[in-house]
């Protein structure tokens, strides 16, 4: 079990769950959604993130093994064969649509569209620079889904459009900082990246650019949806993470990893204390 988690990095769901369950209170306001509605986005979360996971590494298992840095992941090393790891995505894909299934139809039937982004954004890399974006998509589909788990239509939409809009733009603005790990690599592999592309330092001007857009459009759901003056050191607070991010951009594992987590956390709880404070 600790491979298979391993593999798919588990962990890795702490940067995608505050935004989900941003979602969720945003569509509920002040109704809390019932225990049941609220396990099964965790699960449906879950399932979606080993499936997204899964994908992405079968797909890349052959670049991996040719990158020193990844060389050591399970797949390429052998810790886990292409057969598991495919019934890892099997097991994953079973758990979200079985949650997608009895939170709502409409969340069922609108399931198959973040399974399309995840099979299409492993393959951008090869094409364009824009694959950043992709994993951005990816992320991004996670506090439409969870205000759908809630709401289940299209009216009303802007605050959850704006909340995936942040999300876009601030995981295309880290996954570029983390890209600079492998600027030498992409471009020996002809791969695109925005580090490969136009250079490290270019591509960390991108990157801040990408941030404080994203910090611009939490600004305006701030004011348009979650307005509270207690919960505006949580926004700042924010704000202060992603310039930091930057500013750590050498640290990767610090602005990748630990900022990011802590960000995520900030966001959910300028929402939580706007909403019920």
């Amino acid at each position: 079990m600790k491979r298979f988690f391993s593999f798919v990095k588990i962990e890795h769901t702490l940067f995608s769950l505050p935004l989900i369950y941003s979602g969720v209170l945003l569509a509920s306001r002040n109704e809390i959604p019932s225990l049941r509605v609220l396990i099964l986005i965790l699960t449906a979360a879950t399932g979606a993130r080993t499936v997204a996971f899964a994908i992405n590494r079968i797909m890349d298992w052959r670049i991996d093994s040719r990158n020193p840095r990844t060389s050591s992941r399970d797949l390429p090393s052998g810790r886990i064969t292409l057969w598991e790891a495919s019934w890892v995505m099997i097991a994953g894909l079973a758990l979200y649509l079985v949650s997608a299934y009895f939170i709502s139809d409409f969340c069922f039937l609108m399931s198959p569209i973040p399974l399309a982004i995840f099979i299409i954004y492993p393959t951008m890399k090869r094409y364009t620079p824009l694959a950043h974006f992709g994993v951005g998509l990816g992320l991004a589909m996670g506090p439409l889904g969870g205000w759908f788990a809630v709401s289940p239509s299209f009216n009303n939409l802007m605050a959850p459009a704006l909340l995936s809009l942040f999300t876009l733009f601030w995981v295309a603005g880290f996954d570029i900082i983390y890209g600079t790990l492998d600027e030498d690599f992409d471009k020996k592999e002809s791969l695109y990246s925005f580090p490969a592309r136009f250079g490290r330092v270019r591509a960390l001007r991108y990157s801040a650019c990408f941030h404080a857009v994203a910090f611009g459009l939490l600004v305006v759901l701030f004011f348009y949806s979650v307005f509270s003056l207690i919960a505006l050191p949580f926004l700042l607070l924010t704000g202060y993470l992603l310039y930091l991010e930057q500013k750590k951009a050498e640290d990767v594992e610090l602005a990748f990893f630990k900022i990011n987590a802590v960000a995520g956390v900030c966001v959910l709880a300028t929402v939580v204390i706007g909403i019920y404070v």
